[in-house]
């Protein structure tokens, strides 16, 4: 059941990633990549909502390991890190991947504080 949920979770993550990612970027005049990083902040907001002791285990499983673990993606956000510095485009570099970290410890740290509110 645990892998069910967690499958599940996961087709539907990377689906929204996918579609949301294309709508952001053919939207973007910006070769700046501002689709991975909204998508990856507002993954660590979700999930600082889901880290609140009363969601229960399957929830979690289906959410967070499942569609969140999917919806973000690390390995495309150090894709577009690399490639931002390889196109000698350093400070765009440095600016997308700490604000990506930092505005994602401080959606995670908002989402917790959320989850407690509702």
């Amino acid at each position: 059941m645990n892998f069910l949920l967690v499958g599940m979770g996961g087709i539907l993550g990377s689906i929204t990633r996918y579609s949301l990612g294309k709508f952001i970027s053919e939207r973007s005049k910006s070769s700046f990549p501002i689709g991975t990083a909204f998508i990856n902040i507002t993954g660590a907001l979700f999930l600082g909502m889901l880290s609140n002791p009363i969601i229960g285990k399957n929830t979690y499983l289906f959410l967070g390991d499942g569609f969140l673990g999917a919806y973000t993606t690390f390995s495309t956000f150090m894709y577009e890190g690399f490639n931002l510095f390889q196109e000698n485009a350093k400070l765009n570099a440095f600016t997308y991947i700490l604000m990506s970290v930092i505005l994602g410890l401080i959606g995670y740290k908002l989402g917790v504080k959320l989850s407690y509110l509702l």
